[in-house]
């Protein structure tokens, strides 16, 4: 169980739905697994994943709870990607059922470490075949042809007599929704500026003082979503009267990265056809002997990762932090002219009508890049709201049933012998 007992769980109850669907699976060491249909040397991928990020603050529903309301299944990870997963095996059962030939196998691949470290797909690469062509249901319609870099790094120094403790996020690739602090109640006014669109509390307990700030939680490739309680935060710190390595500390994190959400104050802000750079500070982890800072950015392809990071590290060289950690995904781009965005497109625009809407170039990191001639194909649709990594996550049952036909469809399109 690399990734644990409940991720082994959920892994567990996919497989045997699609057992139970008919289909042969088979389980990969607990890293993944696959649902396979149909013969034939080549083969069309469907890519999902089963783990989730963590849920975070700002719940109304219970964040694991499945509840069903006014059409709607809400939970972390309905949308991103259990939701997908399970309309993928529903498709597969549908083609199945309709005794549609195939001239290329089918398999669904349910990988277990996308929102972390992604060493689900690392093994599946290693002793599996890949797909010659595959989708991801981890994405936006009508398809994601094109996705930046994602770019992971940790900063950390030593304490030596530092008076605050702080701590914010759980995963750099979750815009923070709250964050919190403990100092000198001496050091804390009565009360604080607002900072628009933030909620701010103070208590006291002895000599000491807590203030907590709540913004709104939000998937790191699209920060405008949400609002970043750790910036905020680090702003209302740095108005206080700190001393020694605190101030030096607190000071040179907010001149960094302000309340910016794309690193212009570093100087690294870039936009060129596959979007703007977009940088989260997404965890903060500060006691009475470190201070670590785990940031998230998603690179235009215009920009090196190399760039960012010695601008970064440049930037808080002055307050003693050091790069400890980094991880990279490379690029990864389709081209529009390909037969898989072309069906693809085609498949969307004949299920939904909806001939306007083009082929997006995202953030967002999906299997899509670890597979070559592979794109994200659903599930968030034009015009609704982004709810992956969000409070009160949720799939309706409208869009899971649409969602299943496209993919039935996009199957048959792609594997079918009249395709």
């Amino acid at each position: 169980m690399p990734f644990g007992k409940q991720m082994q769980l959920a892994l567990d109850e996919a497989l045997a739905l699609g057992k139970r669907l008919g289909f042969k699976t088979r389980d990969l060491d607990g890293y993944a697994g696959v649902v396979d249909y149909g013969e034939g040397e080549e083969m069309l991928g469907i890519l999902a994943h089963l783990d989730i990020v963590p849920a975070g603050d700002g719940w109304t529903m219970e964040p694991f709870g499945g509840q069903l309301s006014d059409g709607k299944i809400y939970g972390r990870g309905t949308l991103d990607n259990k939701g997908p997963a399970v309309s993928a095996l529903y498709a597969l059962a549908a083609i199945a059922a309709s005794g549609i030939p195939l001239k290329r196998r089918v398999r669904i691949i349910l990988g277990c470490d996308e929102e972390s470290g992604w060493a689900c797909m690392e093994h599946y690469k290693k002793h599996e075949k890949l797909p010659e062509l595959s989708f991801s249901p981890d994405g936006m319609y009508p398809l994601v042809y094109s996705e930046k870099a994602v770019l992971q790094m940790q900063f950390s120094r030593a304490l030596s007599h530092s008076q605050i403790r702080l701590s914010a996020g759980e995963r750099s690739n979750v815009v923070p929704g709250t964050a919190r602090a403990v100092l000198k109640a001496s050091l804390v006014p009565n009360s604080f500026p607002e900072i628009e669109g933030f909620k701010t509390s103070l208590t006291h307990e002895g000599e000491y003082a807590t203030l907590e700030v709540a913004g709104l939680g939000a998937h790191a490739s699209t920060p405008e979503e949400g609002k970043n309680a750790l910036l905020a935060l680090i702003q209302l710190l740095n108005i206080l009267p700190l001393e020694g390595e605190d101030a030096l500390i607190i000071k040179t994190l907010a001149d960094a990265f302000k309340m910016d959400l794309h690193g212009e104050s570093l100087g690294i802000d870039a936009e060129d056809e596959s979007g703007r750079l977009t940088l989260n500070p997404g965890v903060i982890s500060w006691d009475e002997e470190q201070v670590s800072l785990k940031l998230d950015s998603r690179l235009p392809h215009s920009i090196t990762s190399e760039h960012v990071i010695k601008s970064i590290s440049q930037a808080l060289k002055a307050a003693g932090f050091t790069l400890s950690a980094t991880s990279t995904h490379p690029a990864h781009i389709v081209p529009l002219e390909s037969e898989l965005v072309k069906k693809l497109l085609g498949v969307y625009r004949t299920q939904s009508g909806d001939y306007a809407s083009k082929p997006l170039a995202v953030g967002g990191g999906t299997y899509a890049r670890a597979m070559g001639n592979s794109v994200a194909f659903g599930p968030e649709w034009p015009g609704k709201p982004l709810l992956a990594h969000m409070p009160d996550e949720y799939i309706s049952l409208e869009d899971m049933k649409k969602n299943t036909l496209i993919m039935a469809d996009a199957i048959a399109s792609l594997a079918g012998e009249q395709s």
